[in-house]
């Protein structure tokens, strides 16, 4: 396998091409699980691009996301029969990543993860927040914080999270897939994403707002 990647396939939006795309998947799975490999190699041009963006958000580390490359396609050339149909390849695929890098990210040492309670608002008992009073600070992480600044605060805050919290925030946030589609990439149900999604956000806030000096309640 030589990575070659075709960046429109990559870069395949909705509609007809897309559904032209997922067509083609199918097809040449089909011919995958007959031991077609010059359908496996279309496979991967086709999806490298996009499995390897995938993995480096998901693992935060460029070699261990280099692995996970391989098991996926790997695991796409010897176990395309598990691919029953059910979802398109694309989401069966990104299953595939998923799993091989929560995989990786449960080996870590737990103690990289912090608790979430710890970054969460606090409230009294009448609603109001516990720290008052309540500041924006959001400009101000614009204005005074430089871009390579914040990109490291917030991946330092993913890398904090739970790896399954962090993968549901990776998948919505940064791979812009639906609850739903979440949820069958990962094996939750929609309202675990929601509920995982609202504590994760409100715990990457929470960090930031440390990060600037500030109460995260």
């Amino acid at each position: 396998m030589q990575a070659r990647p075709q960046e429109s396939d990559d870069a395949a939006g909705s509609g007809t091409g897309r559904q032209h795309s997922e067509a083609d998947d199918l097809l040449l799975i089909e011919r995958v699980k007959g031991g077609d490999h010059d359908a496996f190699e279309v496979l991967f041009q086709r999806h490298f691009s996009t499995v390897s963006r995938q993995a480096i958000r998901l693992a935060s580390n460029r070699e261990e996301a280099e692995e996970v490359v391989q098991e996926v396609f790997l695991t796409v050339y010897e176990k395309a029969h598990t691919f029953r149909g059910a979802s398109a390849f694309s989401t069966w695929l990104y299953r595939v990543t998923a799993n091989a890098a929560l995989t990786r990210l449960r080996r870590r040492k737990r103690g990289e993860e912090q608790s979430l309670d710890d970054f969460l608002p606090s409230f009294r008992e009448d609603g109001h927040h516990l720290v008052r009073p309540v500041v924006d600070w959001s400009n101000e992480l614009e204005e005074h914080v430089a871009s390579e600044e914040r990109h490291r605060l917030i991946q330092q805050a993913l890398d904090q999270l739970a790896p399954m919290d962090k993968a549901v925030v990776v998948s919505s946030d940064l791979e812009g897939l639906s609850d739903r589609e979440i949820a069958a990439a990962l094996g939750l149900s929609v309202s675990a994403v929601k509920a995982r999604l609202h504590r994760s956000r409100l715990f990457l806030r929470g960090k930031l707002a440390a990060a600037l000096g500030y109460s995260p309640s």
